[in-house]
């Protein structure tokens, strides 16, 4: 009987942690939605379900919020997924100048958020930057134009911003798997007569599928929940055409105070990074069959 006490009197400390510090503040937050708060009163009315069902039949600034986060999060992950891979197989070649390039590639990753959004404004801007003259260079804008303060072009300012600062984590990480494949693989499958490419589909992608799958559901969470950047650099606009969840729920608790609203969205949003989630998690489990 003992012995089956033992290993949860050495969990004790670890649950009474998670327990205090995770599911105490989130438990108190889950319970804000079902209350009206009066901030000027101090007082809190409770109203059931009004609030969920305000979010699903009445909030039309919430679908369009939900739209762009879901526009935000796919394309920020994407070409961050894309460029870190590249600049991990790069780094992970034999190529020289490696040691010079693989600290330079790390420096966004220690760059504050709000100056990363500063910083981003300037390049935007026509008075301060060089972006419009480029873009209108190359075809994009007909006329040095700042691209944020355009509801059809805004979105892009930010994913340009976050893409830039996101890169380093896709390829530290992706890296790392890199290195950790035994180069023995690879020649026993040049002796076999596999090609690049064969090999890199073959071998490469299913040994480093498990990093992948954990990267993507790291930086998805991460980017969905990352408001910083758009309120720094659009706050939202114009038109609420940057309007993401994350800034939405800002919005909403510390604009209009209305707590109890903002916990609703952070329900939604908590619980489509949930199934997002458990989606990832099967696709990880037939991705090595699929390759």
């Amino acid at each position: 009987m003992n012995s089956m006490r033992e290993p949860w009197l050495y969990l004790a400390p670890t649950l009474l942690f998670i327990f205090l510090l995770v599911l105490i503040p989130l438990i108190t937050g889950v319970s804000y939605a079902f209350y009206d708060f009066d901030l000027i009163s101090g007082t809190k009315k409770f109203v059931g379900l009004d609030q969920f069902i305000r979010i699903l039949s009445e909030d039309a600034l919430f679908t369009k919020s939900l739209i762009n986060t879901l526009f935000w999060t796919s394309s920020s992950l994407f070409f961050q997924f894309t460029l870190g891979l590249l600049l991990a197989l790069i780094l992970n070649s034999g190529f020289r100048g490696k040691k010079l390039v693989q600290p330079i590639l790390f420096i966004p990753w220690a760059v504050p958020s709000f100056l990363i959004g500063l910083m981003w404004v300037w390049m935007f801007n026509p008075v301060t930057g060089p972006l419009p003259y480029i873009f209108e260079a190359i075809g994009i804008l007909n006329e040095p134009e700042n691209i944020l303060s355009d509801p059809d072009m805004a979105m892009w300012g930010p994913i340009v911003a976050n893409v830039w600062f996101g890169i380093p984590f896709f390829t530290i990480m992706l890296l790392a798997a890199l290195r950790s494949i035994p180069n023995d693989i690879y020649e026993a499958s040049s002796i076999d007569g596999i090609s690049g490419f064969q090999a890199f589909r073959h071998i490469t992608v299913p040994l480093i599928a498990p990093t992948i799958i954990i990267t993507l559901l790291i930086r998805a969470i991460w980017i969905a929940n990352f408001a910083e950047i758009i309120i720094v650099m659009t706050n939202g606009g114009p038109a609420n055409s940057t309007q993401i969840v994350a800034t939405y729920i800002y919005d909403t608790a510390y604009q209009k105070m209305d707590f109890g609203y903002a916990s609703v969205i952070s329900i939604a949003l908590l619980s489509m990074l949930m199934v997002y989630g458990l989606i990832l998690g099967r696709i990880r489990q037939k991705m090595t069959t699929y390759f």
